[in-house]
């Protein structure tokens, strides 16, 4: 009862509590009032009143001091991670609200050929706009780095997932770290007049009979031979539940395809689709306004393609706090998920 008063006593000078257990985190990793008072940046005595108003607080010693050395008390030792959590929640606090410096003004980005350039370039101008005194260095690679390196900072693309079998994604480096800028499905779309010339698949074993339209690494898995495409069903059709339901939610089937048209630009197969020259495998967000406008259908519209993309912000993880990334990756989440639409918000 008696901690318990000298505890609800001090309730209404807790303002300062935060100041003590920082002053207490820093004794207790360096034995040292002198060392902490050195690394706090303030005199000995204040790192000592700290101490005493904590003990004070708590009702209870936390330190035994000798002439050579300064030790914990059962107290102090049970105290000491509850003090260290709290020094690196204000030090993130700090890091992530700090101003950017001069020297973190300035950000390499490298963005893929494909789904970085289709999505980051036209940001990039209203980024400047609300961040004039950004230096920004924006350069289309068409081979990701599979490490951090000097010569960037900060890489948007599309991190496509991988099997089993193959090589680890780029984002699960152990030196890199990644933020999801979403998952957008890839859906089968087409022109009426194609679909008209050409009629409509009803499976997707009839999509070998029509010409194709996809990017390089557009629901392609990393293990499947060239030319494949796997489609998972997404909803069960009428006719379907009709026949009992032979087809159910789920399904996958895996094509051989051989497609009239590979590129590593979504943009040209959007173009080549919204000009009649086959079926395109392309993501929601890109044909979107053209389903809106009938100017392209979907075909086989209880399926897409089973593995979704996979945009990413990818950096080192030794400069995950840099607030230059951190500004750039905010900005980019708050103007790509309207774009990406709801896809982008389940990651």
């Amino acid at each position: 009862m008696r901690l318990k008063s000298r505890f609800d006593g001090c309730q209404r000078n807790n303002m300062w509590l935060a100041s003590e257990m920082a002053a207490f985190a820093h004794v207790s990793e360096l034995h040292s009032f002198t060392a902490a008072a050195r690394a706090l940046g303030v005199p000995k005595v204040a790192v000592s009143r700290a101490i005493l108003s904590l003990e004070r607080r708590l009702g209870t010693r936390l330190l035994t001091r000798t002439t050579r050395r300064v030790a914990l008390t059962p107290a102090g030792a049970l105290l000491r991670p509850h003090s260290q959590r709290l020094l690196a929640e204000v030090e993130a606090v700090r890091a992530r609200f700090a101003p950017a410096a001069a020297g973190e003004r300035r950000l390499r980005v490298i963005v893929d050929p494909g789904y970085g350039r289709l999505l980051v370039t036209p940001l990039i101008p209203r980024f400047l706009e609300h961040h004039p005194d950004f230096e920004l260095q924006v350069v289309v690679i068409d081979t990701l780095p599979q490490a951090p390196g000097e010569d960037w900072d900060l890489l948007i693309c599309n991190d496509t997932v991988h099997s089993n079998s193959a090589p680890a994604p780029l984002a699960q480096h152990p030196a890199l770290t990644r933020t999801p800028l979403g998952s957008p499905p890839l859906l089968l779309c087409a022109t009426p007049a194609y679909l008209a010339r050409h009629g409509r698949p009803r499976t997707p074993a009839e999509l070998s009979e029509h010409s194709v339209l996809r990017a390089l690494d557009a629901g392609a898995d990393a293990d499947a031979a060239p030319g494949a495409l796997r489609l998972r069903r997404s909803r069960t059709s009428r006719g379907a539940a009709g026949r009992g339901g032979a087809e159910r939610d789920g399904q996958e089937q895996q094509l051989r395809l051989r497609p009239a048209l590979q590129v590593n630009d979504p943009a040209l197969v959007h173009a080549s689709t919204a000009a009649g020259l086959g079926i395109g495998v392309l993501p929601e967000f890109l044909c979107r306004q053209g389903l809106a406008m009938g100017k392209l259908e979907r075909v086989l519209p209880e399926w897409s393609v089973a593995a979704p993309l996979q945009l990413q912000a990818v950096y080192a993880a030794a400069r995950a706090g840099s607030p230059a990334i951190r500004q750039f990756v905010e900005f980019l989440l708050a103007n790509m998920v309207p774009v990406l639409g709801g896809a982008a918000a389940e990651n």
